[in-house]
């Protein structure tokens, strides 16, 4: 229940931290009576959508932490902590990063990485990972979570979001004026009626929808990378071998959904289209043919 109201809490603040720099701006005022100002349009759409994904990223970090209950690691009260401490240390230095904070949080196998930037990031193990995998494949699990991070996944994935958002956006608007106004024909009123609300609305849901596909294919693409990024840092894919197939045995707690993309394992999805992580045999076989 946190997490859902975390979700909705963080998205209604941006929304309208975003709609108040629009209207500031003016931007937001691309239909006028001569029809819509596709310049302004591209700069209001532009605004919500790279905005929205950039504030989520450089939230990244403080809400991950809250809402799985991850805590940092800032003295190493035993002997797993101290590990886990010195493992990413030394996985951080051979992949060429700054030191990321390290935490555990209370849950079943999982673990991730977020942050804003290369040099400012976390990873976080779950109780449950460290419970049921041997050092080898734990440390194979932080050098996959040290790679996304090295290989700065989260502000291309942002990137990539923020594009599509932009275009869902835009032609969603654009749509939405063209079926009003064929509705409206004839009418010598002006301004947007009810078919541009509507067409809107819908056209948000469908183009969401089917950009959502193009964002998780390079999800997809970006889980191979740190795959064979943690082949790399561990010298042999025989230990991130090893760690996706136990992983494929155990049962797995799906992050937070602006964190889905984030784990090693990844949630559910009625197809495989819409998954943020490909399957454990495909990922095992990419691995196989790297040897």
């Amino acid at each position: 229940m946190k997490r859902v109201v975390l979700f909705l809490l963080t998205n209604l603040a941006i929304m309208l931290v975003l709609s108040v720099t629009a209207s500031v701006l003016g931007v937001n005022k691309f239909l006028t009576a001569n029809g819509l100002n596709l310049g302004m349009l591209l700069v209001f759409c532009s605004i919500m959508g790279f905005g929205g994904a950039f504030i989520s990223l450089w939230m990244s970090k403080p809400i991950a932490k809250w809402s799985t209950g991850a805590e940092v690691i800032t003295s190493p009260r035993n002997a797993t902590e101290r590990w886990l401490v010195d493992t990413v240390a030394r996985l951080a230095e051979r992949a060429g990063i700054a030191m990321p904070e390290v935490a555990i949080y209370q849950g079943e196998a999982n673990a991730f990485a977020t942050g804003a930037t290369r040099n400012n990031s976390l990873v976080a193990v779950s109780t449950g990972l460290l419970e049921r995998m041997d050092a080898s494949e734990v440390e194979a699990v932080l050098a996959h979570e040290v790679a996304h991070v090295a290989n700065g996944d989260m502000v291309t994935l942002t990137l990539i979001q923020g594009v599509v958002n932009t275009f869902v956006t835009f032609l969603s608007r654009i749509v939405g004026y063209l079926v009003d106004s064929f509705l409206r024909r004839g009418e010598e009123s002006s301004g947007p009626g009810i078919g541009y609300m509507v067409t809107v609305i819908v056209c948000d849901i469908v183009f969401g929808i089917l950009a959502s596909i193009i964002v998780m294919y390079f999800s997809r693409q970006r889980e191979f990378r740190a795959d064979a990024g943690a082949a790399y840092l561990m010298g042999s894919p025989g230990p991130m071998i090893g760690a996706l197939r136990r992983l494929g045995n155990m049962h797995t707690e799906p992050l937070p959904q602006n964190m889905a993309s984030s784990g090693i394992a990844g949630g559910s999805a009625w197809s495989s289209l819409f998954a943020s992580h490909p399957s454990i045999e495909e990922r095992i076989a990419a691995l196989q043919q790297s040897r």
